[in-house]
């Protein structure tokens, strides 16, 4: 269980204190919707929690299956529908690094990604469009 603290700035900005560590993120409004844009929009960490999920649980099935993904990117795209405004679609570009995958650890490791907690706790209405380069 995590316990987070979120408070309202003023300005359309927030802050979030992950109470368990003290770590502390804020969010801005994005420019397209009246903000300054100068730290993630809510939005954007939706999709940051999205490829950290995908990246967090194909490292345990990789160190489960003596795998390195050590390095492991991903370029991810967020893209907004106007009515009602709300994500459309993920856009997740894996760039794997070099190691000869066999066709079992591509399928572990595309399984894991697709299978995270995030991904599945998504509203089936938002597209995750989900790639990988190895």
């Amino acid at each position: 269980m995590a316990t987070i603290h979120n408070t309202y700035t003023g300005e359309l900005r927030t802050s979030a204190k992950h109470l368990a560590s003290g770590n502390t993120i804020i969010t801005d409004a994005p420019v397209d919707n009246n903000g300054r844009g100068e730290a993630f929009s809510p939005s954007d960490l939706v999709c940051a929690a999205l490829g950290s999920c995908m990246m967090t649980i194909m490292g345990i099935v990789a160190n489960r299956n003596n795998i390195n993904i050590e390095g492991m990117q991903i370029e991810t795209t967020k893209i907004m529908s106007a009515e009602p405004r709300r994500i459309a679609e993920v856009v997740l570009n894996f760039k794997m690094p070099l190691n000869n995958y066999t066709s079992k650890e591509k399928a572990l490791l595309e399984n894991a990604a697709r299978t995270c907690p995030v991904a599945l706790s998504l509203h089936p209405d938002i597209k995750q469009s989900v790639s990988f380069q190895y």
